[in-house]
């Protein structure tokens, strides 16, 4: 029998069928547990967002009182620090708890039922019928959905709070900031809004720059995998033909079969670190620059006695506070496409199993 010709599917039709699978963790008997501490983390991130404002309008009264020289403002202000400190301390840890704990159910979820798929109905030995992608399933189930479940809860939360850090810092930004006048051949111009212009410019020149350099990270990703898991299942399959089922020579043949693999995973491995070294040149850079930037675009006006030193060093705060908030796909576009490489190996195998005996599950 002729073997049929495999069509790889494309990324949109893996990523459908990942979520076809993972999104019934929301919808199962269980689902309220996952939509409540949805909840709390989406309202821990408004508290959060509520804690960041306020730090950075002591900011500005802080550093006004060192301008001052004001000691008994500043011993106000040293105590109304506190406060803060421990309320965004509070945040951060149960953020953390409620992260893990969301991530562990999902991928629970998730892995029972990727196991009971794969083994119900002998699938898990019809499926080297499969044309489809199917290599080395069970480190697909046991890390690649792991990784699946577990990027998605950080990056959502991670976009929902950027974006109303966005809208909430962008008025700071633009009221703090407020107009820079320039004089071109004696002609007097007013920028209105010339941080929040300059943030914006800046963000989108950063995030060209970022994806330039990393539009191949998720095919790399995958590659490596893909080769780790290779690696592996050469090694389980030397390790059962020791256990009673070795062929002649297995061992000499066994070693050159891990070689190979071994190989192929250090050479993908080499790919991957060059992609890891050009992005981490643009994210480090801006994570230097971004805080200067901010403060030389503050002294024209602190030099000309339009702005106080707070509202330097607050303005200053915001630039760096708006610009992460712009910059959430740049810091993200590691993970984005390590998600994307996890969730397409688990589709592929998904849509083997799906091809096994022709049924396409929930």
């Amino acid at each position: 029998m002729l073997k049929r010709t495999y069509l790889a599917p494309g990324e949109r039709e893996l990523l459908l069928r990942f979520w076809k699978a993972a999104a019934g963790y929301w919808r199962g008997r269980a689902a309220w547990k996952a939509w409540l501490i949805a909840a709390a983390l989406v309202a821990t991130v408004l508290l959060q967002l509520l804690t960041q404002y306020r730090i950075n309008f002591w900011n500005r009264d802080f550093f006004d009182a060192i301008e001052r020289r004001d000691e008994a403002q500043l011993w106000i202000e040293a105590a109304r620090f506190l406060p803060l400190a421990a309320a965004s301390l509070s945040l951060a840890v149960f953020s953390v708890w409620g992260r893990m704990t969301m991530q562990r159910d999902w991928r629970q979820w998730l892995s029972n039922h990727l196991y009971d798929y794969w083994l119900s109905d002998d699938r898990y030995i019809r499926l080297k019928s499969a044309v489809a992608e199917h290599q080395a399933p069970e480190f697909r189930i046991a890390e690649d959905a792991r990784v699946a479940t577990d990027l998605p809860v950080d990056l959502a939360l991670g976009l929902f709070s950027s974006v109303i850090t966005l809208v909430t810092f962008v008025g700071v930004l633009w009221q703090v900031g407020g107009s820079l006048p320039l004089s071109i051949d004696g002609v007097t111009v007013n920028i209105p809004g010339y941080l929040v212009i300059s943030v914006v410019i800046y963000s989108f020149l950063l995030a060209v720059a970022m994806w330039l350099t990393a539009r191949h990270l998720t095919q790399v990703l995958e590659d490596y995998k893909r080769t780790e898991a290779e690696l592996r299942t050469v090694g389980t399959h030397l390790r059962e033909s020791g256990e009673g089922k070795a062929l002649p020579n297995g061992a000499q043949d066994g070693r050159q079969s891990i070689a190979r693999a071994l190989r192929a995973v250090i050479e993908v491995w080499l790919v991957y670190c060059w992609q890891l070294m050009r992005i981490t040149v643009v994210s480090h850079s801006n994570t230097l620059v971004t805080p200067v930037i901010g403060l030389l675009l503050c002294v024209p006006k602190y030099l000309a006695g339009t702005m106080t030193l707070g509202e330097v060093v607050q303005a200053a705060a915001a630039f760096v506070v708006v610009q992460t908030a712009f910059n959430w796909f740049t810091e993200n576009y590691a993970k984005l496409a390590d998600w994307a490489a996890s969730a397409n190996r688990v589709a592929s195998l998904l849509l083997a199993l799906d091809e096994v005996d022709g049924s396409n599950p929930d």
